[in-house]
């Protein structure tokens, strides 16, 4: 799906058939669930060729999924806001939701610590070393050498959402307009594909969307302006680096 993915194991190899399980899971989503493919389980959805009521069983977790961050965000973030047909487009959750997949595969196997690196957005497990967090940095938007804000993570999800990649592409479906009020939201979480939902949902929101995530249950955030004040929902200090 365009998305290049990273995994660093500090303590085992990391060409090991367990890495090719979590690698092989990855390829799977992309055949299944990527928009690029004209025979793909997403791709068929979309052209009505699918009904909802009749997809695998991947397919309709990740429309629960959507569904759910829908109903949280009061309409904000719907996959099928932003398609004339109104067929979903179940592309904005995928990512994050096979990712959490792709780490439990490592779990399950025993590793339990790694750096797991989708398109910018990361789960981590463990510390890099014994008493020593992973050090997650959030790339500046005006400077792609440098980072606007540096968490500690052990065992969480960090996503972001914003222009830095992309430009201003992020509409809140509530109204139809494309969100400018912020130019990037970072989610912290135990779940990536929820923190990736929730980033593109507050990033929708602008400034509301950051008290929206406080509000959410072991979720933080921040968000920074367009002249560059960073701010952060209230337990996000307890992460920064």
């Amino acid at each position: 799906m365009g998305t290049m993915v990273s995994l660093y194991l500090p303590n085992h190899d990391a060409t090991s058939p367990i890495a090719d399980q979590a690698f092989d899971w990855l390829h799977e989503v992309d055949a299944r669930f990527s928009p690029y493919r004209p025979d793909s389980e997403v791709s068929r959805l979309m052209r009505g060729q699918v009904q909802p009521a009749g997809t695998s069983a991947e397919l309709a977790d990740v429309l629960e999924l959507a569904d759910a961050i829908e109903a949280l965000s009061g309409g904000a973030f719907d996959i099928r806001g932003h398609r004339d047909d109104g067929a979903p487009d179940p592309t904005g959750v995928v990512k994050g939701w096979s990712v959490d997949r792709a780490a439990n595969i490592l779990v399950a196997a025993g590793i339990d610590r790694f750096s797991l690196s989708a398109g910018g957005d990361v789960v981590v497990r463990g510390g890099q070393a014994p008493g020593r967090p992973w050090r997650v940095g959030v790339a500046h938007p005006f400077a792609p050498d440098a980072v606007a804000l540096v968490l500690h993570a052990e065992d969480m999800a960090v996503a972001t959402s914003g222009t830095t990649e992309r430009g201003h592409h992020i509409t809140d479906s509530r109204s139809g307009q494309v969100a400018d009020e912020l130019l990037t939201v970072t989610v912290a979480g135990p779940e990536l594909g929820r923190a990736d939902a929730y980033a593109t949902a507050a990033f929708a929101m602008g400034l509301e969307g950051l008290r929206w995530v406080d509000a959410l249950p072991g979720y933080e955030a921040a968000g920074i302006t367009h002249d560059m004040r960073l701010i952060s929902t209230r337990g996000l200090d307890r992460y920064r680096a």
